[in-house]
């Protein structure tokens, strides 16, 4: 008989949920000291005693284990970003969207192995192809659009009470157009195209900059990117019109 709900989970379920549990937090230990090529279920069964075979009893395959590992990690950050954002004083969009970035850095720069699964190529490699999947989203499509979520509310909350310059939509080459317009109507909130282009081109530098750092791919010009980082930053908050609100991290308050 099945458990209705808010009724407390069976001895056997509990059992089977701290398994779940227990395979996806070794599946993270295994990526970090072996890296995303040797992320295999065999190497998970041997860190936790079991057969390969057995975890088969719990995951479909390899890359429904790494799903679930990608969306644990996804909800990791979020949590992070969001607790970050909560306590960010004062509590405007443009100055917690500076510290959410910030965070986003930091926690970029502290787990390569798991950064390099969320957003790095080698990550692609661990995942099939979605002709090869099932219908319907998988657990790091969800967890991915919260995290773009984090950054893109704020960013509607700045242009919502502040507003920042924004290019015409006649303006725009009409191929992109019709690729934002697309993306536009996922969103909850209807906002003007320009606004969506701004948007997407302060992440790809936000982004771009953090990916760079992660990967090593400034040590031709950078012994340490934060400086850069905070420039580009500073930079990026005037394009959002909220200059006024940036800070150094030195002078941030405690």
């Amino acid at each position: 008989m099945s458990e209705l709900p808010g009724e407390p989970l069976s001895r056997r379920d509990r059992v089977r949920a701290d398994t779940l549990r227990e395979i996806r937090q070794t599946a993270r230990r295994v990526l970090v000291d072996q890296g995303v090529d040797g992320l295999a279920l065999r190497a998970v069964a041997r860190e936790m005693g079991m057969t390969a075979p057995a975890l088969y009893r719990y995951f479909d395959s390899r890359e429904d284990l790494v799903e679930h590992v990608v969306a644990d990690l996804y909800d990791e950050l979020i949590d992070d970003l969001a607790a970050v954002r909560d306590a960010t004083d004062p509590a405007t969009p443009g100055a917690r969207l500076i510290s959410v970035s910030r965070a986003f850095r930091g926690w970029a720069t502290a787990h390569h192995a798991e950064f390099g699964l969320l957003f790095g190529s080698a990550g692609e490699r661990v995942l099939a192809p979605d002709d090869q999947r099932g219908p319907g989203e998988r657990p790091p499509q969800v967890a991915g659009r919260r995290f773009g979520g984090v950054f893109g509310e704020l960013v509607a909350q700045i242009y919502l009470e502040r507003g920042f310059p924004v290019p015409d939509e006649a303006d725009l080459d009409p191929a992109l157009q019709e690729q934002l317009r697309a993306w536009c109507a996922k969103l909850p909130v209807s906002l003007p195209l320009g606004v969506m282009h701004v948007f997407l081109s302060c992440w790809i530098r936000l982004y771009g900059m953090v990916c760079m750092e992660v990967f090593g791919h400034l040590r031709f010009a950078l012994d340490d990117a934060g400086p850069m980082f905070e420039s580009e930053l500073q930079a990026l908050s005037a394009v959002l019109g909220v200059a006024d609100e940036y800070r150094p991290p030195a002078e941030q308050r405690p």
